[in-house]
């Protein structure tokens, strides 16, 4: 017997090696490169696009933000400067006012989100036809930021606009200027924000809802609790990790509003929606001072950076995952 299993054995390894040849032998020595062209060929486009349009631009204006240079006059005529864009800058009161507004703008965050986490409750719970809901409520965040821009600059004409209009009839002798207004020209924009991101918010909101397990909610009930105490001691904590991923990219996003406020202000009135951004814009593509407006880029990616950080050291005490 043993003399057989012997045979047996050599005659499956040598059928083995033979398969193994023959394998070689058709894939052929260029095999694995065929492979590897083929996945690089794949990843190729995206590559190259996000090289283009993302790495190379990165690294340009990191070192142009050492530079006294402008893109009109070409790169020879780029005078090394040193960090006198930063100090510069640091030390500008417009722009320290920009950040200023800017750090004012992501309080609409927090407010999108309790907005958005309310609705989403009740949309949730008590609403019929939801997704006609989440249409209509989605709506604001696609449309394109220039005609939402246009329609509230008429809303928020300070004599001919309907909601002052509207104030007048209701009694309201000197209704606010709106965006004509320093005083009432940031929370303007912000109010807009916070109507343009809640359909986002509330699409996000009402996916996290749905993996909530029914059970809970039955038991917290089985023991008394009201909607209050479900609402939260469940519902918050177990949405906590979407409410922290809205929160990172709103405060993010905060950072990025541009055509907003160049389309409905200008950065004016008196420069009190002017934002980091929109100053880096008027002296990019105004003033010309490209090294200075790559210097101001930096600090903001800087500024950002440090913020995302402290986010997500603080996430670890009230984020349950």
């Amino acid at each position: 017997m043993s003399s057989e299993v012997k045979l047996e054995t050599e005659l499956v390894q040598k059928t083995k090696s033979k398969v193994q040849r023959r394998a070689k032998r058709s894939r052929g020595p260029f095999s694995g490169w065929k492979e590897n062209l083929s996945g690089y060929a794949f990843i190729a486009p995206m590559f190259i696009g996000t090289s283009v349009l993302v790495l190379f631009p990165i690294l340009s204006s990191f070192v142009l933000s050492f530079t006294d240079w402008n893109f009109v006059s070409g790169y020879q005529n780029a005078k090394f400067v040193g960090f006198e864009n930063f100090s510069k800058l640091l030390t500008n009161a417009l722009f320290i006012k920009g950040l200023i507004n800017n750090i004012i703008l992501i309080l609409a965050v927090p407010v999108t989100l309790i907005l958005s986490l309310g609705l989403a409750v009740i949309i949730n719970k008590h609403v019929y036809l939801k997704d006609m809901f989440k249409v209509i409520y989605f709506m604001p965040f696609i449309s394109s930021v220039v005609a939402v821009a246009v329609v509230f600059q008429v809303l928020f004409h300070p004599t001919q606009g309907p909601i002052n209009q509207l104030l007048m009839t209701l009694g309201i002798d000197n209704p606010p200027g709106w965006i004509a207004d320093v005083t009432f020209a940031l929370p303007s924009v912000m109010l807009i924000m916070v109507w343009t991101g809640i359909g986002f918010n509330l699409i996000i909101y009402l996916a996290g809802l749905q993996n909530i397990p029914k059970e809970l909610y039955e038991a917290a009930q089985m023991d008394g609790a009201n909607a209050w105490t479900q609402f939260r001691k469940i519902t918050i904590p177990l949405v906590s990790p979407t409410t922290f991923l809205l929160f990172v990219t709103g405060v993010i996003s905060s950072f990025k509003v541009f055509d907003l406020i160049i389309v409905l202000t200008n950065g004016g009135p008196a420069n009190s929606t002017i934002t980091p951004v929109v100053y880096l814009y008027q002296q990019a593509f105004i003033e010309l001072k490209t090294g200075y407006a790559s210097a101001i880029s930096l600090v903001m990616f800087i500024i950002i950076l440090i913020i995302t950080y402290i986010q997500f050291i603080g996430q670890k005490k009230w984020v349950n995952y």
